[in-house]
């Protein structure tokens, strides 16, 4: 497209009007926002960043104890394997279990402050 010489075009461009105090102390002040704009993003970028950090390190630290307890949890039901596998082979045998339970009077007889609570209505069946 051909350029036109149109003298408005022009002159709009070097007639302007000189900047006076209060332009540049408008100019000033948006440079001033500017900048703590940018330091503030700055900031919360950072402060971002950071908390993404501590989360990363949070969730390994809590899945390093999750390992942990399930290695506990595996170990213990084990033994609970054990223990009842123990326990099974040892009921047939027991001598106390086979035998009626002794009386009450005979388990409190050293200890006089029970005799109150088994004589008393409530403990009674």
């Amino acid at each position: 497209m051909p350029h036109s010489s149109d003298s408005s075009d022009s002159s709009s461009f070097s007639q302007s009007p000189p900047p006076s105090k209060q332009d540049s102390s408008d100019d000033m002040r948006k440079v001033q926002r500017r900048e703590k704009n940018r330091i503030a993003a700055q900031k919360s970028r950072l402060r971002q960043t950071q908390k993404a950090d501590t989360l990363h390190l949070e969730s390994e630290d809590l899945e390093r104890q999750n390992a942990a307890l399930r290695r506990e949890i595996k170990q213990l039901t084990e033994e609970m394997k054990h223990f009842t596998s123990m326990l099974s082979s040892h009921e047939p045998l027991c001598s106390i279990l086979t035998s009626p339970p002794p009386p009450p009077e005979v388990l409190y007889a050293t200890h006089s402050f029970h005799q109150a609570h088994i004589s008393s209505p409530r403990f009674q069946h």
